[in-house]
């Protein structure tokens, strides 16, 4: 005869847990209890009495069926009970599925009391029930109850009742089982990973001192947001963004543990209230037992960010503390501004031979990091009479950073630390100084283009974030058209000419390029040169030039040294004087096709400024095969999209003679995935001129601009109004975009020849 541990091992092997776990990432309740681990189920069958094969036995809290269904190997016939629809459901299918016919599946709550058409033999609950002896109907004369006890969590007590009359009584506690799922277990449940890629994982996590979780977030490109969330609802935890924490810190808190302890256990203490602690940590599987004997008169309430958020929060606090010691040690008041000029006005890390601070080189390092988890394009600090202002530009719009309570002296000295890190001269605050300097956060390396500007009450800085991840957009990632990207593509294929680029500063002009460059770069067949000012984006497989002015290499020096080192594509930064324009030129001439950008408003305005610039109007016919002009809308959220009631105002401009049937439109409602703000993101809206050899006739001839633009639309030009409206129809961009995109006799539909074009 077999004993119940031979049995349950036989049970074990023969029901795959795999099976049971497929899908449970649909669903939020999904938990360990609901999915235990092989050896915590193992483990609570050694702690359980004997089942027979003849039993009845009720399984309270079934989950996804994966206890069920071992149970259902030891047992006569076992009941599934579940309160959620969504679970049952999914468990039916599954018992079905795998040949369980022993398993009868019920939807209830046990709290409410159950009915069964038969007393059990066996009642485990894997689920907290508040009042066990609900469940006394269920069981048969000296039936066994196992059920959890004491605080809910993932490692609970284990009790064992039995019936004996009209009562019943608790016998004993069995023991404590681990439910817990660790997040590398969680990660392999959800289907994310394998047991392969989490072993080179941890190898790799080993080699380089990182966390096993960091490692995969990065092979996978999980976004970092998604994957924490889906975690916390895994592990039970509430998730949360740092944005929610950063307003209500407890600097006090953070003094009063040690760094050390703080940072291994990786947990943050942000707030106290009554007898409860909120701690955050970026670990889902940080323990919390230490920081509660530290704190035994405390209930420990610990919520998980992502380790940008975590980071963020550690530096505000850190940030805090140091300038609470800064101002003791400089003896000034935080608040306390002196103007420009006034006495006593010395600049931080220059008066009495002391260096710069490191409380100010935190403040622009936490400003920095502020600025990347925004995922913000610009930082803006700016100096007024009586305070300073620190702003992100992120999808075009500005917004403050009000957690920086900074005075004009503290400001003074970040700028200093700015200067110093892009090697500007920190002794010159009258002229307007350009450089760059480099910023690694993770596996992430951004280019810092840095500007500063002297002002009425001090210098101002602009930093401008580019990324360097090796690759850029392709084509397909821009957003254009299907037709557009298509038409993009062929004109990289041609075997020379000139396409540009157009629009003002922050349109998008050097992504689009990009783009092309690393859809060229991906393909390999073809050479491909660049010289920009300064380089954006570093591309694998692409020879990237910059210029040098101050040695006297410029644009047009660089072109003439390409075309003699057989390159396929000439990619120009950018097309600022008549020699580089006519060097451009001659390349196109000599076989090879030359990408460049332009500073004017629309397709048909590039002709005009390559006139100005002194091009012959033949040349110009000859060699140019498109250009594209852009502007770059907000994109709606899609996690938030919903159909909106269009603007009248808006409406009456862009259709004059009414709308046409079936339009519509939508809106970002506003969530925790874009911010409230509705929308997540911006996409090219895009203007396309394809010269034909009527375009060619008309640019040769060079008619006024207006008539030009005419013959443009004649010849197919795709207008910025018919791109834009495209994407309102398709919910990529909202209708209150358009006023922003395009200037208001742009709006209508576009009059030629005494009639509109197509509205």
């Amino acid at each position: 005869m077999k004993t119940l541990y031979q049995r349950a091992r036989e049970a074990l092997t023969v029901v795959s847990r795999a099976d049971f776990v497929a899908g449970a990432d649909l669903i939020p309740s999904i938990t360990g209890h609901s999915i235990p681990r092989e050896e915590t189920v193992g483990h609570l069958l050694g702690l359980m009495p004997e089942i027979e094969p003849d039993q009845v036995v009720m399984h309270i809290g079934g989950g996804s069926g994966y206890m069920t269904a071992v149970l259902a190997r030891l047992a006569q016939r076992v009941i599934y009970v579940d309160r959620n629809p969504a679970l049952v459901d999914k468990a039916r299918d599954r018992f079905f599925d795998r040949g369980c016919h022993n398993v009868d599946v019920v939807q209830a709550s046990a709290e409410q009391g159950l009915e069964v058409d038969t007393p059990v033999d066996l009642i485990l609950c894997t689920t907290f029930i508040a009042t066990p002896s609900a469940l006394l109907p269920c069981l048969s004369e000296g039936g066994a109850l196992v059920c959890l006890e004491g605080r809910a969590g993932p490692v609970p007590s284990v009790a064992l009742f039995r019936r004996k009359g009209d009562k019943l009584e608790r016998e004993r506690t069995l023991g404590w089982v681990d439910f817990n799922r660790n997040s590398e277990q969680i990660l392999i449940d959800l289907g994310l990973v394998t047991d392969t890629v989490l072993k080179e994982a941890r190898e790799e996590a080993a080699g380089g001192n990182e966390r096993v979780l960091d490692v995969l977030r990065r092979k996978l490109n999980l976004e970092e947001s998604e994957l924490y969330r889906s975690l916390a609802r895994q592990r039970g935890m509430t998730f949360t963004e740092g944005d929610d924490v950063l307003g209500h810190l407890n600097t006090d808190l953070f003094r009063r543990f040690s760094r050390t302890f703080l940072d291994l256990a990786r947990v943050i203490p942000v707030s106290e209230e009554d007898a409860t602690l909120t701690v955050v940590t970026d670990d889902p599987d940080a323990r919390t037992d230490q920081l509660e004997r530290l704190t035994p008169k405390h209930r420990i309430v610990c919520l998980l960010v992502t380790p940008t958020d975590f980071r963020r929060i550690w530096s505000a606090l850190d940030l805090t503390v140091k300038g609470s010691r800064f101002v003791a040690e400089q003896g000034v008041s935080v608040g306390n501004a002196v103007a420009p000029g006034a006495a006593g006005n010395d600049v931080l890390g220059r008066d009495n031979g002391k260096h710069i601070s490191p409380y100010l080189v935190s403040v622009y390092e936490a400003i920095l990091l502020d600025a990347v988890s925004e995922k913000a394009s610009d930082i803006h600090i700016e100096q007024y009479e009586n305070r300073v202002r620190i702003r992100l530009r992120v999808d075009g719009d500005l917004h403050d950073l009000p957690q920086y309570q900074l005075s004009a002296r503290e400001i003074r000295g970040v700028i200093n630390v700015i200067k110093l890190r892009s090697e500007l001269n920190i002794a010159e605050h009258r002229l307007p100084q350009g450089g760059r300097s480099r910023l690694q956060l993770g596996d992430t390396a951004y280019d810092l283009r840095i500007q500063t500007q002297p002002s009425l009450h001090g210098e101002n800085a602009i930093i401008r974030l580019l990324p360097q991840t090796g690759r850029a957009m392709t084509i397909e990632e821009l957003g254009m058209s299907p037709m557009i990207g298509a038409r993009y593509q062929r004109l990289l294929d041609n075997p020379a000419g000139l396409v540009l680029v157009v629009g003002p500063t922050g349109s998008g002009k050097s992504t689009t390029l990009y783009a092309g460059l690393q859809t060229l770069a991906d393909d390999g067949r073809r050479k491909v040169i660049t010289v920009e000012d300064p380089i954006e984006y570093s591309i694998d497989n692409i020879q990237q030039t910059r210029v040098r002015t101050e040695i006297g290499f410029s644009f047009a020096d660089a072109m003439r040294a390409f075309v003699r080192e057989d390159p396929d594509v000439i990619l120009v930064g950018e097309i600022r004087d008549q020699e580089t324009a006519l060097e451009a030129i001659r390349a196109s001439q000599t076989g090879h096709v030359v990408l460049s950008t332009l500073h004017c408003n629309d397709a048909v305005d590039s002709l005009q400024r390559l006139y100005d610039l002194g091009i012959h109007p033949n040349s110009i016919a000859g060699e140019l095969l498109a250009v594209i002009a852009q502007r770059l809308a907000k994109r709606i959220c899609e996690h938030c999209r919903k159909p909106a009631q269009p603007d009248e105002a808006i409406m009456a401009e862009v259709f004059p003679g009414g709308p046409p049937a079936g339009f519509r439109c939508f809106e970002g409602e506003g969530c925790n995935k874009c911010g409230g703000r509705g929308t997540q993101g911006r996409v090219a809206i895009v203007e396309y001129m394809e010269v034909d050899a009527d375009i060619r006739n008309a640019i040769s001839s060079q008619p006024p601009i207006g008539e030009l633009r005419w013959r443009a639309l004649d010849g197919g030009l795709v207008t910025m109004r018919d791109s834009a409206l495209d994407h309102v129809l398709e919910g990529i961009i909202p209708l209150s975009e358009l006023p922003r995109i395009l200037p208001r006799e742009r709006m209508a539909p576009e009059v030629r020849g005494g009639r509109r074009t197509n509205g």
